[in-house]
């Protein structure tokens, strides 16, 4: 049992957490617009933040939150934070991969469909009155092979929605045994040899920072569709444009891209690369806004995992 009486919201979320906090007795404030500096200099009032990815959390602002407690992540991945030394610090840190992880297997599946079936391009071509029927024959899923790499609540939402069609999923996680009905455990080199379609589902870390790459796609064994729901900074652009031109890659569906800034609330716009413009105006690519996890249905559920997490570390015994 621990008593919190001040939380700080960074970034906004669905109202719920809030609700349930004050459920709680906790005292719910907002700051969406201060400066990282700005708060340093009052969050030693806040035994808990509520942050999606505003500013990075390292251990300047860790050092000046004397009487924090916990660091909520409204989301999977925690490249924003500081883990190690907010955890030395006593500070528990808390995400909710688990609110969002069907929106990203279900969108990562709809990327895949909408690749393979021409949607964009048959889309485009109809609405400006083009009938090609033949210039739009699509593939299917079935009788191929699809590699997961990370296992973890998105790899494998991803695994599960694909169980009905009749493809073969093979999937590689470095730190655990992939065990499920609905993937097959294989080592990377194998995913690589027998994969159809390479789908990332990694946390960024400086381990996986561009890990598809020249050296990725060069030693994969034949022709393979890219589908990178996790973060932009997981594909190196420049590589994965290579590998479109000489055909060693045969499509992308892109929901992050490596130009994104930090809040993932843009692209710099003002300096994108040619790069991106291939991306963009390529046929054999699929793109999105930072949204796999992004649905009405996940927007509560992320806040609603948070809110259990905190009520079961701070106000169970």
């Amino acid at each position: 049992m621990s008593k919190l009486s001040k939380v700080l919201f960074i970034d906004s979320v669905h109202p719920i957490l809030e609700e349930r906090l004050v459920t709680l007795g906790i005292h719910c404030e907002h700051d969406y617009h201060s400066s990282k500096s700005q708060l340093e200099n009052t969050i030693q009032n806040y035994q808990g933040i509520v942050i999606r990815s505003r500013f990075t959390i390292d251990k300047v602002f860790i050092d000046k939150a004397k009487q924090l407690k916990f660091i909520a992540r409204s989301g999977a991945g925690l490249e924003n934070i500081d883990v190690e030394y907010a955890e030395k610090s006593g500070i528990k840190i808390i995400n909710s991969p688990e609110g969002n992880r069907n929106a990203v297997g279900e969108h990562a599946l709809g990327m895949l469909l909408m690749l393979f079936n021409q949607l964009k391009k048959g889309d485009h071509e109809v609405r400006n009155q083009i009938w090609d029927r033949e210039g739009n024959r699509g593939l299917e899923i079935e009788g191929k092979t699809v590699g997961i790499i990370g296992y973890g609540n998105t790899g494998s939402s991803f695994a599960k929605k694909l169980s009905g069609f009749d493809c073969r999923v093979i999937a590689f996680d470095k730190y655990k045994s992939v065990e499920s009905k609905f993937a097959e455990n294989v080592t990377l080199d194998y995913l690589k040899n027998c994969s159809d379609i390479i789908s990332i589902h990694l946390p960024l870390t400086k381990e996986t920072e561009f890990f598809i790459d020249e050296t990725f796609i060069d030693s994969c064994s034949k022709p393979f569709y890219l589908i990178n729901t996790a973060r932009g900074n997981h594909v190196k652009t420049a590589d994965l444009i290579n590998g479109l031109r000489t055909k060693k890659v045969l499509g992308a569906c892109l929901d992050v891209l490596e130009y994104e800034t930090k809040s993932f609330e843009t692209i710099a716009s003002d300096n994108l690369p040619e790069d991106f413009l291939f991306l963009s105006k390529s046929e054999q690519v699929v793109l999105s806004p930072h949204v796999a996890g992004w649905t009405i249905e996940s927007y509560k559920k992320l806040s609603s995992v948070l809110a259990d997490k905190i009520e079961q570390l701070f106000f169970k015994n």
